[in-house]
C-alpha cells in the first residue's frame, strides 16, 4: 500500500489533483490523505478543511487573512508529519503549499516532495526557483517553457507533462473542430463576443464595469453584436446584479457545459488575464486581456519583472495578444481593438496563426495526469530503494 499526501488550495489545483489521483490509482494500490477540494473528495480524499478558505489572491487579501492562514498551515503540516505518507504532492497555491512543504521537509527529511504546477518564477521573483531546491525533489510543469526556466534559475529538476487543459474533452472537441482540414476560421455574422471578467469575486468587482462600458461602445461599432458571459455558479448573483443596468445585455451562463458552449460560439473575447487566456488560445478565440490588482498588490507591482503577464505570449515568445492594465483599461480603446479582432482583419489572423503555433508547442503524447503519476511513483520507488 502506498500513501500519497496532497496539499491543494485552489479549485483549479483541485481538478488537477483529482486527475492525478485517478492516474495514481490506476498504477497500483494507493490511498490519499491531506487537503483538496470537491473533485479530489469525489476521488476518495477526506480533506482536512474546505480549501475555499485558501482561495485568495493578492497581497492585500493574504495580509487580511494571515492569522487564519498561519493556523491552517500548522494544522496541515502536523497532519502530514503524523500520517507519514510515502510522498507529498503540493499543487499550485505557493503562498500556502510551499510553506507546508518546508515544514514537512524539516521534520521528515527523507520524504519525497513533488510540486505540480510550480510558482510562476518566469513572471516574478525568479529567486524562488533556487529556494525550492532544499524542499522540492521534482517540479511537474504544465507549460512547455517552464523546465528550461527552472533550470536557468537554479531550481529543482523539472519535467513538462502538458497542461491539464489538453485532456479536457470539451476543449478537445473545440480544438479538433478548429484544426480540421478546411476549417472556416472567419468570424460569424453577426459576431459573438465572449466576456470573461474573472473567476474570483475581487477580479469581477474590479473589472466588470469596464467590460460593460466596452460592450456598449463595441456594439455601436459592430451592428448586431451578440455577447455571452460565462461565470461560476457562486458568482452568478453578483454578475447578474452588475449587468442588470447595462445598456447592452449579455447572456449570462453558468457551469462547465455553459462555458464551453459559449467558447464554441465565440468569435473574440475580452478577458481578465489568467489561465483563461490559454483556454482561449487553444480554442482559437482572438482576445484582448485586462487586469486590475487590488490596492495593496498595486503598491508592489514593481516586483513583477516579466515582459508579459499573458500565457499565450510566453508560449509564442512574442507579444501575440494585447494586455491592458489599470490606467490602460479604457473602454473606447478596448472597443476599437476588439472590433479589429472580431472582424476579418490582419490583427485577427495574426492571433489565429499564433494560436496554431501554441497548440503545436503544447502537444503531448501522454495524458498529463499519467505522466505526473509516473514521476510521483518514481520518487516513491527511489526512496524505498535507499
Amino acid at each position: 500500500m502506498t500513501t500519497i499526501a496532497f496539499v491543494v488550495g485552489e479549485p483549479s489545483g483541485d481538478r488537477i489533483g483529482a486527475d492525478l489521483m485517478r492516474a495514481l490509482r490506476a498504477g497500483g494500490d494507493v490511498t490519499f490523505v491531506g487537503l483538496g477540494g470537491e473533485a479530489m473528495q469525489a476521488e476518495g480524499l477526506e480533506s482536512l478543511f474546505d480549501i475555499h478558505e485558501l482561495s485568495i489572491i493578492g497581497i492585500g487579501a493574504i495580509v487580511a487573512r494571515l492569522p487564519q492562514l498561519v493556523r491552517r498551515l500548522s494544522q496541515t503540516s502536523d497532519f502530514i508529519v503524523k500520517a507519514r505518507p510515502d510522498a507529498l504532492v503540493i499543487i499550485d497555491s505557493p503562498t500556502f503549499s510551499h510553506r507546508v512543504a518546508q515544514r514537512v521537509r524539516a521534520r521528515l527529511p527523507d520524504l519525497p516532495i513533488a510540486n505540480y504546477i510550480p510558482p510562476t518564477i518566469w513572471a516574478w521573483r525568479e529567486n524562488r526557483a533556487a529556494k525550492m531546491r532544499p524542499y522540492v525533489d521534482h517540479a511537474i510543469c504544465a507549460l512547455p517553457f517552464e523546465p528550461e526556466t527552472m533550470l536557468r534559475f537554479g531550481g529543482p529538476p523539472a519535467t513538462y507533462v502538458g497542461h491539464p487543459l489538453m485532456s479536457d474533452p470539451a476543449l478537445g472537441a473545440i480544438i479538433a473542430r478548429v484544426e480540421a482540414p478546411g476549417a472556416d476560421r472567419r468570424a460569424k455574422q453577426p459576431p459573438t463576443l465572449l466576456l470573461l471578467p474573472g473567476s474570483r469575486r475581487g477580479e469581477i468587482v474590479r473589472l466588470i464595469d469596464d467590460f460593460g462600458d466596452t460592450l456598449q461602445r463595441l456594439s455601436q461599432r459592430v451592428p448586431g453584436l451578440q455577447s455571452v458571459l460565462p461565470t461560476l455558479d457562486r458568482h452568478a448573483p453578483l454578475v447578474r446584479e452588475k449587468v442588470a443596468g447595462w445598456a447592452i445585455q449579455p447572456r449570462v451562463v453558468t457551469g462547465e457545459a455553459g462555458k464551453w458552449e459559449a467558447f464554441a460560439m465565440a468569435d473574440a473575447a475580452l478577458a481578465a488575464s489568467g489561465t483563461v487566456s490559454l483556454e482561449l488560445a487553444l480554442a482559437d478565440i482572438p482576445m484582448a486581456l485586462t487586469y486590475r490588482l487590488d490596492p495593496v498588490g498595486y503598491r508592489f507591482r514593481h516586483l513583477i519583472t516579466a515582459w508579459t503577464a499573458a500565457l499565450p505570449n510566453f508560449i509564442a515568445g512574442h507579444p501575440l495578444v494585447p494586455e491592458h492594465f489599470h490606467e490602460i483599461i479604457r473602454p473606447e480603446l478596448l472597443a476599437r481593438r476588439l472590433e479589429r479582432l472580431i472582424t476579418e482583419t490582419p490583427e485577427r489572423h495574426a492571433q489565429l496563426e499564433g494560436f496554431s503555433l501554441i497548440r503545436d508547442r503544447m502537444a503531448i503524447a501522454e495524458a498529463p495526469g499519467d505522466s505526473a503519476a509516473a514521476i510521483v511513483l518514481d520518487l516513491v520507488s527511489r526512496r524505498r530503494r535507499t
